[in-house]
């Protein structure tokens, strides 16, 4: 039986936690993901952890931080007057914002503080920081 090495594509069924238990992304109620070891698609530490698993083995990974999304990098967050906003938005702690590059590419923002005549705005992954827990399954090995 063949083991998950560098190179391989895989499909995988997983469900991701914080510390806390609290769920934030799974593939249990949807196709199983697949992508290539090394590939660069996934958290670092996830590849890893998938080393010499075989098809139907079950285990949880624990990931620090610095192998999923690193550490929150101070210098992306910006400071935004109210006044650059579409007028329709009342921004909010916590709210989801997506800012156009200039490529036209897109960026998820979020609003990390709200002030009188700013926000301030947070271009880090929502995950960032955060130590994760992946439970994970092995569907396939190609």
């Amino acid at each position: 039986m063949s083991l998950v090495k560098e190179n391989d594509t895989v499909k995988i069924h997983y469900t991701g936690k914080l510390e806390d238990g609290q769920v934030f992304d799974s593939s249990l109620e949807r196709e199983p993901i697949e992508f290539t070891i090394g590939g660069g698609q996934i958290i670092p530490g996830l590849e890893k952890g998938l080393i010499d698993m075989k098809v139907n083995d079950k285990k949880t990974i624990e990931i620090p931080q610095t192998e999923a999304y690193g550490e929150v990098q101070e210098e992306l967050f910006q400071e935004v007057p109210k006044d650059q906003l579409p007028q329709e938005i009342t921004p909010e702690v916590g709210m989801g914002l997506v800012a156009k590059n200039p490529d036209g590419s897109e960026r998820q923002l979020r609003v990390a503080e709200v002030k009188d005549e700013s926000i301030v705005i947070d271009a880090n992954h929502p995950l960032a920081g955060k130590d994760l827990i992946f439970d994970v399954e092995v569907v396939e090995i190609k």
